[in-house]
């Protein structure tokens, strides 16, 4: 897992804080992250919501700060996806994939970031196409992954998957993720998929629950084109984005994903360990690890007769 270069970018006049209020010691943090900004004659917008920025136009700013969990930061990605501005997370969630920053540590990260010393990670997009449940074509973009599910109480998805001119497969399923590197440590893990390193361009398409105990998760190639078509569904089918945005689909409707032309940046310090978060969040020990079950010294031991 490559490093990411640390690469220069312009001043920082203005920084959005995005701060989750329903976490523990999020408002506090807030207040003096804005201080310290204030110091450096940088100003802050601070605000409580993740969603609202969803509803509402995202403030202007050269640096959007995320005080929450990976939620959090998929909602800032959202908010900015049509001109993304770099975001750093500073983790108050559960897991955090997406989260570089510890909470004790933003000052460091932040003092990196505004000297120019962050480590830049392009996290590829998902650019989504699909016609609503009033024929209108919609297009949107996804950080983590696209998700095709069924309802609660309706039978087996069908889904054809086809990559550029060819047909791959048929699915039957209780779903099927389709996940960039970035999104291949949440749903997709959760159900059987492998991790990608965050700087790979490419996509995961991983089967929920499949019929076919041959159908496994498949790694293919970001400058490919996918298209899952429905060929089969008893009720209404959902097209979740990122966990966030759900969308009907019917039988006979079609979800075509690429590459978004651009990446999305995700800021972490110059010292970040990428493999280090993955230890942590995933409970890795290692086999070689000293110590882990050490051993009475020779002279405590008791002797065979």
């Amino acid at each position: 897992m490559a490093r990411a270069a640390a690469t220069p970018p312009p001043r920082i006049r203005r920084v959005a804080i995005l701060a989750d209020a329903h976490k523990s010691g999020v408002v506090e943090l807030a207040a003096e992250l804005t201080s310290w900004l204030a110091d450096r004659r940088v100003h802050t917008q601070v605000l409580h919501d993740p969603r609202a920025w969803e509803r509402e136009a995202a403030p202007r700013a050269d640096l959007v700060v995320v005080l929450g969990g990976d939620g959090s930061i998929l909602s800032a990605a959202r908010a900015y996806a049509a001109r993304p501005v770099p975001i750093v997370g500073v983790n108050f969630g559960r897991v955090g994939f997406l989260a570089s920053v510890e909470a004790s540590q933003w000052r460091e990260a932040l003092e990196d970031v505004l000297a120019g010393r962050a480590r830049v990670e392009e996290r590829t997009r998902l650019e989504v196409e699909f016609r609503d449940e009033h024929g209108r074509k919609q297009r949107a973009v996804a950080l983590n992954d696209a998700v095709l599910t069924r309802g609660a109480f309706q039978g087996m998805l069908e889904v054809a998957l086809k990559v550029g001119d060819d047909w791959v497969t048929n699915y039957r399923a209780d779903g099927l993720v389709v996940s960039t590197p970035s999104g291949s440590t949440a749903y997709s893990l959760a159900a059987g998929g492998p991790i990608l390193a965050p700087e790979l361009k490419a996509f995961v398409v991983t089967p929920v629950s499949p019929q076919a105990l041959s159908h496994r998760p498949i790694v293919l190639a970001g400058a490919e084109t996918l298209r899952l078509e429905i060929t089969r569904a008893t009720g209404t089918t959902t097209l979740v984005l990122d966990g966030q945005g759900f969308h009907p689909l019917r039988e006979g409707d079609a979800v075509v994903m690429r590459a978004h032309k651009r990446a999305y940046p995700l800021l972490s310090p110059r010292s970040f360990d990428p493999y280090r978060r993955l230890r942590e969040r995933l409970g890795w020990r290692g086999s070689v690890e000293p110590d882990v079950f050490p051993s009475k010294p020779a002279s405590t031991r008791t002797k065979r007769k």
